[in-house]
């Protein structure tokens, strides 16, 4: 029978086992995170390398030949040879064309750009393999391009792109040792590299550019939206239009004609980025030279729909929603083409007839037909483009709808960007537009 002391050792011993496996278990845990950590931090300083930019000199300009001339005679020099020469591809990967030398006449850059097609020397340096020629005079097969005794052939090329061929020459036979061709393959990675920063320069500064373009374009069109409410008693308006990309295809528009009607549109054209812009710069200049004179809205989605088919070469389309409002009495008569949406609230939500009519610029003899409705003291109109109704559509059901009911004596910029908060609460790649128009009570 064991002893209560020893009873209590042995408890007391395996109470220590337990606490020390527990210990040596959460060491484990610190030392398998550290490695992690290590191994992310070792992964995080290449990534940062790779993000460092390229940065031209003062001087860049007209630098490359001179840069690269210094090394092709460095590398020579080192070898013990009185000529290098780099033959890079045409896009086309067919010729060889001189583009950087040492030792040679200048007047070899006037020459004709060589067949890669038979150059046997290049074709096998291309593939990898660096070509030795101690005697050129016994290996003619080898089409060596300059009248030199001996010469080595590297290919330069970045990780996944060839860019041509390195040849050093030497007037006479001789042999040239690992050490000797090792260094020579060196050269032509240093050649590989100054290319690689011209190309990245360039692109650099092509992407700048494109950015800068882009980014003017896209205020342009910011700038085109209406700013400036009209001025009628008894009626709110407002809206706004964002792009999933800086430049898209949607934007809205409102404004008094002449005759004391307020005119209303909205427009969402296909494609994206550019093609979008371009669309809808075109149907927003259409519509604001048809607004000029009288018109009913069939009249004017009849015209912007020619103007349209007539401008382009029929690969243009835009859903588009136009809509003409007396505000004395409240008669609204409205056209849409393809995915607008529109609903009134007037205690409940119902929809506004905005479907059956094709996009426009799809056929230029369409017929788009008027609705015809009328919009009572306190109700709210809002018009909306297919982005918008695909994320109302993808959140809780009738969420939007919900708050649009216990808001309705929000105003109407107020309604605007309570619908801007629910839609953006989702990622979408589509342009969106919402116009809000309210009769006041």
């Amino acid at each position: 029978m064991i002893e209560p002391a020893a009873e209590r050792c042995t408890a007391k011993a395996t109470a220590d086992f337990e606490h020390a496996r527990h210990l040596a278990d959460r060491v484990g845990d610190l030392l398998q995170e550290l490695h992690r950590t290590r191994h992310a931090l070792w992964q995080r300083e290449a990534e940062l390398a790779a993000g460092v930019p390229v940065v031209a000199r003062d001087d860049e300009e007209g630098h490359l030949a001179a840069r690269l001339e210094a090394v092709l005679k460095a590398g020579a020099q080192a070898v013990g040879c009185q000529a290098a020469a780099a033959y890079l591809l045409d896009e086309a990967t067919r010729q060889l064309k001189l583009r950087s030398c040492w030792g040679l006449p200048r007047t070899r850059f006037l020459d004709a750009p060589r067949p890669l097609r038979g150059a046997a020397a290049d074709l096998e340096a291309l593939v990898g393999h660096a070509v030795v020629l101690e005697d050129t005079l016994q290996t003619a097969h080898w089409k060596v391009p300059e009248e030199f005794r001996s010469a080595v052939c590297v290919p330069i090329s970045s990780p996944t792109v060839p860019f041509g061929t390195l040849w050093v020459f030497c007037d006479q036979p001789r042999t040239f040792s690992t050490d000797a061709t090792n260094l020579i393959e060196i050269v032509a990675g240093r050649v590989a590299a100054d290319l690689e920063r011209s190309i990245l320069l360039q692109q650099n500064v092509s992407a700048r550019r494109y950015k800068r373009q882009l980014a003017q374009a896209a205020r342009w069109q910011r700038n085109h939206l209406p700013r400036i409410k009209p001025l009628l008693d008894g009626w709110q308006v407002a809206g706004w239009s964002t792009q999933s990309d800086a430049l898209g295809g949607t934007f809205h528009d409102w404004c008094v004609l002449p005759d004391g009607n307020l005119s209303i549109a909205a427009a969402a054209a296909q494609g994206r980025l550019l093609e979008a812009g371009l669309t809808a710069a075109s149907l927003h200049a259409a519509l604001k030279s048809h607004n000029c004179y009288r018109h009913t809205a069939e009249q004017m989605v009849n015209r912007i729909n020619e103007t349209l088919w007539t401008a382009s070469a029929g690969d243009q389309f835009a859903a588009f929603f136009y809509g003409l409002i007396e505000p004395d009495c409240g008669r609204i008569e409205h056209v849409a083409a393809g995915a607008m949406h529109g609903v009134v609230e007037r205690q409940t939500v119902c929809g506004l007839d905005c479907d059956g009519n094709p996009p426009l610029g799809t056929q230029p003899d369409s017929i788009y037909l008027a609705h015809r409705d009328s919009l009572q003291r306190g109700d709210i109109l809002i018009i909306f483009s297919e982005g918008v109704r695909k994320l109302l559509k993808a959140e809780r059901k009738g969420a939007f709808w919900d708050w649009l009911l216990a808001h309705r004596d929000a105003s109407a910029d107020e309604l605007a960007e309570g619908l801007r908060s629910h839609v953006d609460r989702q990622p979408t790649g589509d342009d969106r537009t919402v116009l809000v128009i309210k009769r006041e009570p």
